[in-house]
């Protein structure tokens, strides 16, 4: 099972994004029971103080898949499993009190529990945690224990407490700006697959923060973003061919990755059709039109970054 409280910054060569990435929780388990005797059966041992029972139970309510959907269901069991301990239960109830789901919005509620749960090693809980601390929800506001949550979750491996690490020494964000610090946490979330670390470390490259510039590691990180379906990178990876930096100049593929990134509602792409497609000929636009055709099929799924927002300086003159 996971699902995030994330910040990642998003940082490319015509926009400087940022915002809170909040992912819907979908508790996944081994096995979900799939007849009513099977739901039964559960039920009867979850009201004996099975553990395992009372959180799987959680984990039926909230996945709404034998049984409806039920959240304050749900925080029942999982109150029941959090009573005897069991850190996942813990940290799914603190999910629940942060986003009022089967109980009243309670952020000083969520800290406890997402805390319970972190110091029993649970990882994401201690992202969660950070970002309650990082912005003073529930909690008195302490940039020390952000950091500190924070880099206990990235240090057992968690790509999104990794970008979250980041961003805070990328923008200097109530942390001294740290270009080295912010880029080693990037590669170890980009490493990982991780869409948005790879699209911001193809930034510190482009831009030599923390990294040698290098254009062919910004293009190669970009395109792995892109090929997720990362939108922003889409566009990106459109500029770097305008431009020829760390691929060839290349109208034709510029054209084709802005399209996909204008589909995925990205509107620099759209503004960057605009003014390339004066540059090129009729043969060429239309080269290019069936070329995204295609490459809708393979690279047009759109991957969702929810709050991930657009704003600040562009690295494109204005208009």
């Amino acid at each position: 099972m996971r699902f995030h409280k994330c910040l990642a910054i998003a940082v490319v060569w015509l926009d400087l994004h940022s915002g809170i990435a909040q992912s819907f929780p979908v508790a996944r388990v081994s096995k979900q029971p799939t007849a009513e005797s099977e739901f039964s059966n559960l039920r009867r041992k979850a009201e004996t103080g099975d553990i395992a029972a009372q959180y799987m139970l959680g984990n039926v309510y909230v996945n709404g898949s034998s049984v409806p959907r039920n959240y304050r269901a749900a925080a029942r069991w999982y109150s029941a499993a959090a009573a005897q301990a069991s850190a996942s239960a813990q940290f799914m109830l603190g999910y629940l009190f942060e986003h009022g789901l089967g109980v009243s919005q309670d952020y000083a509620e969520a800290a406890q529990y997402y805390r319970a749960a972190a110091v029993q090693g649970h990882v994401i809980a201690a992202n969660n945690l950070a970002g309650l601390y990082q912005h003073g929800r529930g909690v008195r506001k302490d940039v020390d224990q952000a950091v500190e949550w924070y880099r206990a979750s990235s240090e057992h491996g968690d790509s999104i407490a990794q970008c979250n690490l980041a961003s805070m020494y990328l923008l200097g964000r109530d942390v001294p700006r740290n270009y080295n610090e912010a880029a080693r946490w990037l590669r170890a979330a980009a490493e990982q697959g991780f869409a948005v670390a790879e699209n911001n470390l193809a930034f510190m490259y482009y831009t030599g923060l923390g990294v040698p510039r290098d254009y062919d590691q910004a293009a190669e990180w970009t395109r792995r973003a892109a090929e997720q379906g990362y939108v922003i990178a889409k566009t990106d990876l459109g500029y770097l061919y305008e431009q020829g930096k760390g691929v060839p100049l290349d109208y034709v593929s510029a054209y084709m990755w802005y399209s996909l990134g204008a589909v995925g509602g990205d509107s620099r792409a759209s503004r960057q059709l605009k003014d390339l497609s004066k540059l090129m000929s009729r043969k060429q636009i239309a080269d290019a039109k069936n070329r995204a055709s295609s490459g809708a099929q393979q690279w047009g799924k759109i991957t969702d970054f929810p709050g991930v927002e657009m704003s600040g300086t562009s690295f494109i003159p204005s208009h």
